[in-house]
């Protein structure tokens, strides 16, 4: 999806914010259970956006006008570089109703697991329901 990778490039959080479904699934690869909502997905978002450093696009697959597309990319944890896929399915809109990354390898996985759990309190309190702020907090717990 251009829009979004262009809004990603550009550190436009509240474009992408703007580009979420409202009830948005966003699946981590770092954690087990989906978060559900756009509060809550572009808080994570902009976490991720504080702890990847080099971040790049490298390649988008799928047709322009699908609703489904992959955008790899690379980017670097600390000292640890990193792969990975933001798979993007879109609404009958439009917006983004399922956001699915994965990285690799374990290592850098394992950098990302641990930067993002610094960030769960600031997640928090980012998020506006406070149920999904104590979701966040139970999950960075375990």
């Amino acid at each position: 999806m251009r829009a979004f990778r262009e809004a990603v490039e550009a550190h436009d959080l509240d474009a992408v914010e703007a580009l979420l479904a409202d009830d948005v699934v966003f699946s981590s690869p770092v954690v087990f259970k989906p978060y559900r909502g756009r509060a809550i997905t572009a808080a994570i978002l902009r976490a991720v956006e504080r702890v990847f450093e080099d971040f790049r696009y490298e390649r988008v697959i799928g047709e322009a006008d699908g609703r489904e597309h992959a955008l790899l990319f690379t980017a670097r944890v600390g000292d640890r570089e990193i792969s990975g896929c933001d798979f993007l399915r879109l609404d009958a809109s439009g917006r983004i109703a399922e956001l699915t990354v994965m990285v690799r390898p374990l290592s850098g996985a394992q950098a990302l697991q641990a930067a993002m759990a610094a960030q769960f309190e600031r997640i928090a309190k980012e998020t506006e329901e406070p149920e999904e702020a104590a979701e966040v907090r139970e999950r960075s717990a375990g």
